[in-house]
């Protein structure tokens, strides 16, 4: 299964068939890019570039990723679609596929409801299955606990600097 051309890799992650969804490429970031910061969007991202930074779809959209051999994603990834053949240095959050081809990496856990991996991909961390209403579940979760953190984290430095008293 080796992709030659990006051509070549969009029909073989798209296939031929009429069941595939397909979403049209609204957004383009080329391959001498370097974006840093988040990335929101909605319907077709197609990464040859780095972005450093998270990349999260809409809520609710049939939206899809599309990372070439020559994208990175230095961050977290919340879309319902993900086609990589790059890299993300990250935690992936899929609601509805990822597929991961011969020259995919993934440092982070990939949190999914359907994968198809190719050989030679290859992913550092977990592979945690979850049906498409326990996504949206551990998303809350995850939010709440930064928000929690930040409390924690607040009320410490509070009681470690105590105000300084007038004489």
């Amino acid at each position: 299964m080796g992709f030659g051309t990006d051509q070549e890799l969009k029909q073989e992650m798209w296939g031929s068939s009429t069941k595939s969804k397909s979403a049209k490429v609204e957004t383009l970031i080329g391959e001498n890019t370097e974006f840093v910061g988040n990335v929101h969007f909605k319907g077709g991202l197609h990464l040859d570039g780095l972005i450093k930074g998270n990349v999260v779809a809409d809520d609710g959209s049939s939206s899809v990723a599309i990372v070439s051999e020559r994208g990175c994603i230095e961050g977290e990834v919340r879309v319902p679609r993900l086609l990589l053949n790059g890299k993300v240095v990250g935690d992936v959050y899929a609601t509805e596929r990822v597929e991961l081809h011969r020259h995919a990496r993934v440092t982070g856990n990939v949190y999914y409801n359907m994968l198809e991996m190719a050989m030679g991909a290859e992913i550092n961390g977990n592979l945690v299955h979850r049906k498409p209403n326990e996504n949206k579940l551990l998303e809350d979760k995850s939010a709440e606990s930064k928000h929690a953190k930040a409390a924690e984290s607040a009320a410490a430095d509070n009681s470690g600097n105590p105000e300084p008293q007038e004489s």
